[in-house]
């Protein structure tokens, strides 16, 4: 059994963080040990038996933390089972239907044979950084779209795989 699992999420606003840490909570409810760790911050992949990467979307891009991520420890996580997330959709559209991924995180879900991705509601709120951000809640386009329920269903999954060693797809 996989039982040490890394998080690795890349953030501005702190709404993937919230996701991330979820989806740990979940594995370690389930018996693993399991950490969410902003992406910048990971020196090694070493420890971990297996990794969960997951960005915020921006203009149709993951957040450079993930990418960076990724690019940085692409060779070790090209031997782990990984699954990738995407958060960003400000509306109930990811609750609705599967969206796949961003061009960009679809290459590296290829070059890394990524067990699955999934895309999650976002959540912009009021004290949102950036000019672009305090537009969109400005104009009552912001809000919690997250749906808590899916990802830790979605973690839970996660962790079927780890256990019973049965990959999804």
């Amino acid at each position: 059994m996989l039982s040490n699992v890394l998080v690795a999420y890349g953030t501005t606003n702190g709404s993937t963080a919230r996701i991330a840490e979820t989806i740990a909570e979940v594995l370690r409810k389930e018996g693993m040990s399991a950490e969410a760790v902003p992406a910048r911050s990971v020196t090694s992949v070493e420890p971990y038996d297996a990794v969960v990467v997951g960005g915020g979307l921006y203009a149709g891009r993951w957040h450079k933390d993930a990418r960076r991520f990724v690019r940085r420890h692409g060779r070790a996580l090209a031997g782990l089972p990984l699954w990738f997330f995407s958060s960003g959709p400000l509306d109930a559209s990811a609750s609705e239907r599967d969206i796949p991924p961003v061009p960009g995180v679809k290459r590296a879900m290829h070059r890394l044979d990524v067990t699955e991705h999934v895309t999650f509601g976002g959540c912009l709120e009021e004290g949102a950084k950036g000019f672009i951000a305090r537009k969109i809640v400005s104009s009552g386009k912001g809000g919690d779209f997250r749906d808590f329920e899916q990802i830790e269903a979605w973690a839970a999954g996660i962790c079927t795989v780890l256990t019973t060693g049965v990959r999804k797809g």
